[in-house]
């Protein structure tokens, strides 16, 4: 950083400015906890020394709160894979069932809006295809901030509801599905290769909120990747050329992902991630009979549903990344 010419490559830069704030604060953290520790034990000799067991239960309940820090930065530690610092795109699709899963795509999406609202991260809805009652069929959301990826990479995946429909008159339960891919934005220094004979490009109106709103022009893009299949689409700007521009960005961030994935799994056939497929429930949020979510991998468990979906995810994260490293 020192360098004179460092300034110049701002992609880098900021690449490198965000590695330096995540090991200052775990040095600092460190530092913080081995002042600490040396503290609790100089006190808790003295409380034994004096039999003062009011003092021993606080100095116990100061080293839990250690613990649990500890076991945080360690967790910290474990977003050191070359993309975990990029920002993340959110892709939610709804899935069979109409209206009913389409509402829940729509409440996977705000809750990762909660999450990254909670942690002062940047949003920004690329794309979205509203359901004909309620809800969303899909939709795109772009989130920024120091690690996003990493903190979501192990998001991807089914994502299944269970509660009493406010759409059934009968007040009968359902069991919803909403898939979730996660992948990171790359940045100018990855290089991703895109031949124009590989791609279609296709313009379509965007849905608007009615009115004046709705936008008359043929502005929205889709790309579709003609050799992996792949398709993006954006609608978010009035112009087409912006839109289009968002989209070959995402493209090459879907390529990049795909090749990522494709080389791990050929490095390991007993690779832990799975295609998404309704066959593969990652995380279960059940509102009725009983109030549970319930991440299948990991096991880890909370019977606060409302405070998940209003974004406080953290808990399932830290256990996604620490016990599927």
């Amino acid at each position: 950083m020192l360098d004179a010419n460092f300034w110049q490559n701002k992609d880098n830069s900021k690449i490198v400015v965000k590695e330096k704030k995540l090991y200052e604060s775990l040095i600092n953290s460190l530092r913080s906890g081995i002042k600490k520790i040396k503290d609790l034990d100089e006190l808790n000799n003295l409380a034994i020394e004096e039999g003062n067991q009011e003092i021993q239960s606080e100095v116990l309940e100061n080293t839990k709160s250690l613990r649990l820090e500890a076991r945080k930065n360690e967790i910290r530690c474990f977003l050191s894979d070359e993309t975990d610092s990029f920002d993340c795109y959110v892709e939610i699709h709804a899935g069979a069932g109409g209206t009913e899963s389409q509402d829940w795509a729509d409440m996977l999406r705000r809750m990762y809006l909660k999450w990254a609202d909670n942690r002062k991260f940047k949003t920004r809805l690329i794309s979205e295809h509203k359901g004909e009652e309620a809800g969303i069929k899909s939709s795109t959301i772009k989130i920024e901030g120091d690690y996003v990826f990493g903190w979501l990479k192990k998001e991807s995946g089914i994502h299944r509801l269970v509660r009493i429909s406010p759409f059934d008159s009968g007040a009968r339960r359902h069991t919803s599905f909403a898939s979730i891919w996660t992948y990171p934005v790359v940045d100018e220094n990855i290089k991703v290769e895109i031949l124009e004979k590989d791609i279609r490009v296709d313009t379509y109106r965007s849905s608007g909120a009615g009115g004046q709103h709705v936008n008359t022009t043929d502005s929205a893009v889709r790309i579709t990747h003609l050799p992996t299949k792949i398709v993006v689409q954006c609608q978010n700007e009035r112009s087409q050329h912006k839109n289009k521009e968002t989209c070959i960005n995402m493209l090459k961030a879907r390529l990049y992902d795909f090749e990522i994935k494709k080389k791990a799994k050929e490095n390991e056939n007993n690779e832990t991630k799975s295609d998404i497929g309704w066959g593969h429930q990652i995380r279960s949020y059940i509102l009725q009979p009983y109030r549970l979510v319930k991440d299948n991998r990991t096991g880890f468990e909370s019977t606060s549903p409302e405070k998940i979906l209003d974004g406080e995810i953290d808990s399932f994260l830290e256990e996604s990344l620490y016990k599927t490293k």
